[in-house]
Order: C-alpha cells, then structure tokens, then sequence
C-alpha cells in the first residue's frame, strides 16, 4: 500500500492504491536507519549528503564511533556498536543505511550481514560449507518462519566521498523513471564462477516486463542502457564500456568481490559502483561457488521490477548472505506504483508489465480500516491515469 496524506477541504485523506502483483508500498526514509561513524570524517559527510538527499528523519540518524582503519571490526568491538545502534532506534525502523567503505567485515560476517542479524556465526562457515539462510530470501517464500527475520543493511560505499555523492544522485534519479533498458545476463568460460547461468534461461523467459539478454563474455561489452548486469568471473574489464542506467544493479560471482579496497587478486565490487551501477555485492570471506551465497538474478530483478526498492529487492535475492556485503543506494526505486499531483490533479503512475486493475480504498488513519472506493483499468507498460473523480468521490465519503 502507499499511504498519501493530503488536505482537501479540510478533510484529511488517506488513499491507499493496491496493484495486483506491483507493490504500491516499499520502504521509504522513514524506516531507514542512518547509521554514522563519527571517528570518520568522510562517513560524517556521506551521512550529511544522503539525509539531504532522501530526507532522512533526523530521529534515523545515529552516531557510533569505532576505528576504520581497517578492513574488519573485532567481533567484541562490533558487537559494542550493534548494540550502541538497538538501543537507539526509533519505532519503526526497517532496515538500515551504513554511511561508510570500511570496514567491510565484523570478524567472520559481511558487515551488513553483522548489522541485519546481529552477529551470529550461524552465519559463518569455516570450511566452504552452508550457512544459516536468511528468512528474507525470495520474501520468505518456502523458508522456515523459526528462522530470524533481517533488518536489510546496504553500505554506501565508494573509493571516494565523491564517487559516493555521485551513487546516491543515480540512486534518487531512478525513483519512478521506468526505465526502458536491457538487463544482461553474461554467460563466461571461467566454469566454476559461472555458475548462476543455470538460471538465466529461466530468469529471462519468466519475468515479464523486463528485457533480458543472454550473451557470452565476448559480446558484452559495448552496451548502452544498461538496467541490470549480472555475470561471473575474477574481473570484468568491460565496465566502462557499459552505460548503466539509474538504478541498475551488478555484480560478478567470485570469491572476494566484498574486499572493497586494497584487493589486488581480485575484482572489488566498487567497480561496479564507479562504472555507474546503483548497487552491488561481493563476498568478504571465501565462500565456495554456493549459489545459495550469491544473489539470484531473477528473483532480484523480479521483486524489484513489482516495486521493491534496490535494498529490499538485492536482499531477497541471497539464500545464504552471511559472508557477503551489500552496497549501493538502498532506496532507488525505478519501478512500482506511485500516486501524484500535479497541475492537472491527480494521477496514479504505473509500470506494468501486463495490464492490471488498481483499487483504490481510504481511510481516516494509516491504521485503516480501508474503505475501497473505486476501481482503475490499467493497460500495459507505463500508464498515468487520472484519479480526480475518484479523490472527489472518497472525500465526499469522508
């Protein structure tokens, strides 16, 4: 549901608009914790920046301290921030921001991992093996309701303050732009790390509304509106020839794509970053080629082609994400729905793959109960479908 609050005649609206199969509701600021440290000044910066940018309740904010002079916490001093952090949040909140590039690591887990579960070495494996699975995965689909629901932690992470401020423009720019690109699903010779092509025929044939294209290492490069890419191997000399579009996720199946700087045997998952992807993940520790512990392609473009936002849509996508390290902008938002106002009234702007029936309901409070009011055709791809008549209709019901 997206919950619009608005003032007409005095009376205060709440209008909930419900799409079948596309999520009108996704988090917001309002349930992201902004996590600083202030023994880091570019931390401190990045912060300042991305509460301008998304808005963040300054209530969101909450200030640690703790070295970063190295690539991983010890597990007793995170453990000292993490619960510094409980006892600071505000009601309601859903996930978290993590303002800074190192550490990466809280002893044996990828530091968002650490944030999301507390640290848990359920989540670990010494020797290659499985870890704990996460309940969030594929939105809890088919996995066990004993297991401990996440709160979802993305690093906005980058070699450079600036490079930074750049990933959360591209972050806030994808917000409803609906874009019309290609996601590539890159097939390479190195056989243990292209694994995840078992998925892609699949993926491609039963995602509607999206452009997949499967394509061997040799022909990917040299690609303009780039909305997704996903493939495996050490490095991927073919970034900077890619044109990302906002909001687009990437990443590459390898060991330690999560050893963000300093990581000369392999590619760092901040390439992906600096080439002008939205968002990416590596693991921090050697992980086996378990295709539990790297994101799914298409659960991920699945879930956020229905309206998740990036953070919400990348953590579905990892069965076992304990070793791994999520970065990028976590609120992008490129597709969903959306209710607006603007000179001509108001609109409910949809991309759909298909076309859908919007319901729309109200109510006096966000705690409903939910009253549906009418009813709106929408036909595939983009729709803007003028909702004056209906408002009218459910403030004179009010």
């Amino acid at each position: 549901m997206l919950y619009l609050h608005r003032s007409l005649h005095t009376v205060c609206l709440l209008c909930a608009v419900a799409l079948c199969g596309v999520r009108a509701w996704a988090l917001d600021a309002h349930g992201l914790a902004l996590i600083v440290n202030t023994a880091d000044p570019a931390s401190v910066e990045t912060a300042a920046y991305y509460r301008l940018k998304r808005d963040v309740p300054a209530a969101n904010v909450i200030e640690v301290a703790f070295a970063n002079d190295a690539a991983a916490l010890p597990r007793e001093e995170f453990e000292r921030v993490y619960a510094e952090v409980q006892k600071r949040l505000p009601p309601g909140i859903q996930a978290f921001a993590l303002a800074w590039t190192r550490p990466w690591r809280a002893a044996c887990m990828g530091m968002t991992a650490a944030f999301a579960f507390g640290y848990d070495e359920a989540f670990c494996s010494a020797t290659c093996g499985p870890t704990r699975a996460s309940r969030y995965f594929n939105g809890g689909q088919g996995v066990p309701a004993y297991l401990p629901m996440p709160r979802p932690a993305m690093m906005l992470a980058g070699e450079s303050l600036q490079e930074v401020r750049r990933l959360i423009d591209r972050g806030v720019a994808a917000d409803f732009s609906y874009p019309k690109g290609t996601v590539y699903l890159v097939r390479t010779e190195d056989l243990a790390r292209n694994v995840r092509a078992v998925h892609f025929e699949e993926t491609k044939s039963r995602i509607p509304g999206l452009l997949f294209d499967i394509v061997p290492v040799a022909r990917a490069a040299q690609r303009d509106a780039v909305a997704g890419y996903f493939t495996g191997a050490v490095n991927v000399p073919a970034i900077p020839t890619l044109g990302f579009l906002p909001g687009a996720p990437a990443d590459h199946l390898t060991s330690f794509g999560g050893q963000l700087l300093n990581n000369p045997g392999q590619m760092s998952a901040l390439e992906w970053l600096k080439g002008g992807a939205t968002a990416s993940y590596g693991t921090v520790v050697e992980p086996c080629n378990h295709l539990a512990k790297f994101p799914h392609p298409g659960i991920l473009m699945g879930n956020y082609a229905q309206g998740d936002t990036l953070i919400e849509a990348y953590w579905k996508s990892v069965a076992w994400p304990g070793e791994g390290v999520f970065i990028g902008e976590p609120l992008a938002r490129p597709y969903g729905t959306r209710v607006v106002q603007d000179v001509d009234g108001w609109w409910v702007e949809s991309h759909t793959a298909a076309g859908r029936r919007a319901v729309v309901e109200t109510a006096l409070s966000s705690r409903g109960p939910f009253q549906p009011v009418a009813t709106i055709d929408l036909p595939a791809g983009y729709a803007r479908q003028k909702l004056a008549g209906l408002i009218a209709l459910a403030v004179r019901l009010r």
